[in-house]
């Protein structure tokens, strides 16, 4: 590999001697190569238009010469088109193509469409300019690499040879674009909230740690958008939502990364079912929109996310499948169960408990399912259950044992909020990491007064899993985070081959 990028760099400068600069600043783009499918697609085997000019660029793909011509295949980011170049381009630009032009550099096209006798749709290259000389060499079969962490380190080449790949993130833009069409549809204001926080909280999380050397102070990356959209609220806004980054100094796994994209939403004046039916709908909307159905495949498992979807109890779920009541039997119960399954939490509390025993039964949800009334032990932020004071009025949405939302009637009361961070921080001082902060500039907010809200979250990395049959959360991310790699002083990565 060191040898072909080192003799690649020579046959750059070979041309740039040759007056022929393998790097120019521009090139007239007219029509994208799918356009160019699409308005010549009625061409029949054998026919050509040359009374019609378009002007595509692109990577090379693949070369094949025969005698006097050269068939190519260029590819941009909306298809791929086969091109034809002989000698009527020219013997000098025909041979530099010939001798110059590899798969993997950039080219652009000037030329008309031909259907081949074989009815290969095809960009006859009546003009060519070379556009950018690759000096790393493409591998042959990227797509069915073993080495998964190479894929996600070099993505960038993951999309050059696996289209699927590709197509896979123009989706996940889409349903962000989709997404923010829907929520500005419903009224909501998108908004920013700050990275870098003092306190952080929303979730029950470990942050990462970072210093600000201008305060001399060390700050944590926000692990939820929701206390300072709350504050939007408090502010007089009514309606308002963020899409952004969230860090999580937590495990990596199939479905979670430490750097991951939410969007949350708070809107005055609802509570917790105004956002179930927001979930319902914003969800079920983007999977038929992406798959044109909301009944999809997910590696090899039918979900059906037509609406509606189904509503269970915490409490009424985990007795059903492990003959415990998270309400109503002793703390030893429990622990007994989870002694059972080899499941004790680190820290032994109850809402550990109660989260341990949920992990147990979650991977038997497949379709899209509203769990209810978590109990208030591990719902720091959620209003009591107007009903039963011992839970509290909040739901997650559960897909194949993935929580894909998780949503509240938002606790706007300063004095049960207080006695609830007071709790958190106790468990924190315990040696509970994940346990929330003592916010006193949140609570000063609320105690200025905020109307009843209703709040959601979604995790969009999951959302667009679901939308396009990925395995994992690395798949939908584009840059994911993996083993950083070590590099020699030529910039070879150390053991390549």
């Amino acid at each position: 590999m060191d040898e072909i990028r080192s003799n690649k760099i020579k046959e750059s400068e070979e041309i740039r001697k040759s007056g022929i600069n393998p790097y120019p600043y521009f090139f007239d783009v007219k029509e994208r190569i799918s356009q160019v499918r699409t308005n010549f697609d009625h061409l029949k085997n054998g026919e050509k238009d040359e009374n019609v000019s378009f002007s595509i660029a692109g990577r090379i793909m693949a070369v094949r010469y025969q005698g006097k011509s050269i068939f190519f295949v260029i590819q941009d980011s909306t298809d791929q088109i086969q091109g034809y170049l002989n000698v009527s381009v020219g013997q000098d630009k025909f041979d530099f193509f010939k001798d110059h032009v590899k798969v993997g550099d950039f080219v652009g096209i000037k030329g008309f469409p031909f259907r081949s006798h074989t009815g290969e749709l095809t960009a006859f290259a009546a003009d060519y300019q070379l556009l950018s000389k690759a000096i790393r060499t493409l591998p042959e079969k990227w797509h069915g690499l073993t080495d998964k962490e190479k894929i996600y380190r070099q993505r960038y080449v993951d999309m050059i040879m696996n289209r699927e790949s590709f197509g896979r993130f123009k989706a996940r833009y889409e349903i962000i674009r989709m997404i923010r069409d829907f929520m500005n549809s419903e009224g909501f204001i998108e908004v920013e909230t700050p990275v870098l926080q003092f306190v952080t909280g929303g979730a029950t999380a470990r942050p990462f740690i970072t210093h600000v050397n201008a305060l001399d102070i060390d700050m944590y990356l926000k692990i939820a958008h929701e206390l300072y959209l709350k504050r939007y609220i408090v502010g007089g806004f009514d309606a308002v939502y963020e899409i952004g980054k969230c860090f999580r100094n937590e495990g990596i796994d199939y479905k979670h990364n430490p750097e991951f994209t939410m969007i949350e939403c708070y809107k005055a004046y609802v509570d917790y079912n105004y956002m179930m039916d927001l979930t319902e709908r914003l969800v079920s909307h983007v999977i038929e929109k992406i798959n044109g159905t909301t009944k999809i495949e997910y590696q090899g498992k039918t979900v059906d996310f037509s609406r509606p979807w189904k509503r269970v109890k915490m409490r009424d779920y985990i007795k059903a499948h492990l003959d415990v009541d998270i309400l109503e039997d002793s703390d030893d119960k429990m622990i007994k169960i989870l002694k059972a399954h080899d499941a004790l939490p680190e820290i032994m509390e109850k809402g550990h408990y109660i989260e341990k025993l949920w992990d147990l039964v979650e991977d038997t949800v497949v379709n899209p399912t509203f769990l209810l009334e978590h109990p208030v032990e591990i719902s720091p932020l959620a209003k009591k259950h107007r009903e039963d004071p011992r839970v509290t009025e909040r739901f997650e949405v559960i897909v194949l044992g993935n929580e894909l939302a998780n949503a509240f009637s938002e606790l706007n009361d300063p004095i049960d909020q207080r006695e609830r961070f007071e709790a958190q921080s106790a468990l924190r001082n315990s040696g509970d990491k994940e346990a929330q902060m003592m916010d006193f500039d949140f609570l000063r907010a609320i105690e200025y007064g905020m109307p009843p809200t209703g709040g959601l979250g979604i995790g969009i990395d999951r959302l667009v899993m679901f939308a396009t049959n990925a395995a994992t959360i690395k798949d939908v991310i584009a840059f994911p985070l993996v083993r950083p790699e070590n590099f020699d002083e030529s910039g070879m990565e150390i053991g390549e081959e």
